[in-house]
């Protein structure tokens, strides 16, 4: 349920052109002015990590929000992950998408033909998140991006507040849908704690309405608030869903907001490890997810980072998991080179050839394969399905990613019905 336009440009750019100096990094959990702005992007830049914020002022934001899109080098496109979600999975003729987010003039023009917008999600002005992009060994100032990535920001108050997601469930009886996608939970990181404890109950209630018979994913993001990641996990979201994406940042905040395996590393260094990333997966299906005697839906967790995906499936709930976790590698290797098919000369393997399949129970040592690049393995009734992912050299756009690599898993995913 959150949608809106996508101003992508190089974030050492938007900074020049606002007339913001290099600065030292520094985190900010929210940001009220240009200067956390410099200081936050900073931060993240000199770590090649992705992130996104909420901006608190108004005004400010909208007066960056005209510079940024009104740049040479911006480039205007569908945003929030369930309009790209949408978007990516219209592409295929043979599908209908219905999205419900706040859909402004200019983003209904950018949708493709086969999204349905209700009425009600139409708005007069549309909501804007600025991408500030930059390159692999970018400097500026003191600070040299490791890898390349991309800092998001915006104050987006009705995606913020999921205003659309009681138009999104009532619209669900006349739609009829297959699957029902769900995101922008991290959106509400923008409201305050009440405000957000109430609209989150509501979502929750909201959610509960869809018939259990429709299988519904939900697409994780960046997220700094480890109490309402908790709420999110423990008592509300995760037990009504069926199936979960997120990325490696998303899955070590889940760990360490509620204690899991490998809680007390503090961050990645490098290619996160895959038997460190098993080992979280297997946690959460094995707390969290389906099991006799807990009340959960939670079955499949599709895991991606750079260098390679994961699909980790409770067993007995869905098939096809070699294809749904190839085809979402495929789609991040096409989509980072702008290509239609993998082009071998743009792109490059950064996945290991062998790795340790845990770090908490006597593991399995796995090499890669080359004519069998899809490996599994199996843990106490839960199916792991690895794929390395061929990595663009010279990425045309990083934004939306994760939602194209969702989107292409669960279009090859088969769902048993229970």
């Amino acid at each position: 349920v959150n949608a809106c336009v996508d101003v992508v440009l190089s974030g050492v750019k938007l900074l020049e052109a606002l007339g913001l100096e290099p600065s030292d990094g520094k985190n900010h959990a929210v940001l009220n002015s240009g200067q956390d702005l410099r200081e936050a992007f900073a931060h993240f830049m000199e770590r090649g990590a992705a992130a996104e914020r909420f901006f608190s002022d108004a005004e400010a934001f909208r007066a960056i929000a005209r510079t940024a899109s009104e740049h040479p080098a911006a480039q205007l496109y569908v945003g929030g992950n369930a309009a790209l979600i949408g978007q990516k999975l219209a592409t295929n003729p043979d599908l209908k998408i219905l999205l419900c987010g706040p859909v402004g003039p200019k983003l209904h023009e950018l949708l493709d033909d086969n999204v349905v917008v209700p009425p009600e999600s139409m708005q007069e002005r549309d909501e804007f998140h600025l991408i500030l992009e930059y390159q692999a060994g970018e400097q500026w100032g003191r600070v040299r991006a490791p890898a390349a990535n991309r800092f998001i920001f915006s104050h987006d108050l009705s995606n913020g507040a999921l205003n659309m997601l009681e138009v999104f469930v009532s619209s669900l009886d006349e739609f009829q849908p297959d699957l029902v996608v769900l995101s922008g939970l991290h959106m509400m990181e923008g409201q305050s704690k009440e405000m957000r404890q109430r609209r989150l109950m509501e979502a929750v209630a909201s959610i509960s309405d869809i018939p259990t018979d429709i299988p519904i994913h939900l697409e994780l993001a960046s997220m700094t608030d480890q109490d309402f990641m908790s709420n999110i996990m423990h008592q509300q979201v995760f037990p009504l869903v069926n199936s979960i994406g997120l990325n490696e940042q998303e899955l070590l905040f889940l760990t360490q907001s509620a204690s899991g395996p490998h809680a007390s590393l503090a961050s990645w260094s490098g290619i996160p490890d895959v038997g460190v990333v098993s080992d979280i997966l297997f946690w959460l299906l094995k707390e969290h997810g389906k099991g006799a005697e807990r009340a959960s839906d939670l079955t499949r967790i599709h895991f991606h980072t750079l260098a390679y995906h994961i699909l980790a499936t409770v067993d007995g709930h869905w098939g096809n998991q070699a294809a749904a976790v190839a085809a979402g590698a495929r789609a991040a290797g096409t989509q980072a080179c702008a290509t239609d098919t993998i082009d071998t000369s743009k792109v490059l393997l950064k996945a290991p050839l062998e790795f340790l399949t845990s770090h908490t129970e006597a593991p399995a040592k796995i090499s890669l394969n080359p004519d069998e690049p899809v490996v599994q393995w199996h843990r106490e009734g839960i199916s792991f399905h690895f794929t390395p992912v061929l990595v663009c050299k010279e990425p045309v756009r990083t934004v939306g990613l994760g939602d194209a690599i969702s989107a292409e898993g669960l279009l090859y995913s088969e769902v048993y019905p229970q």
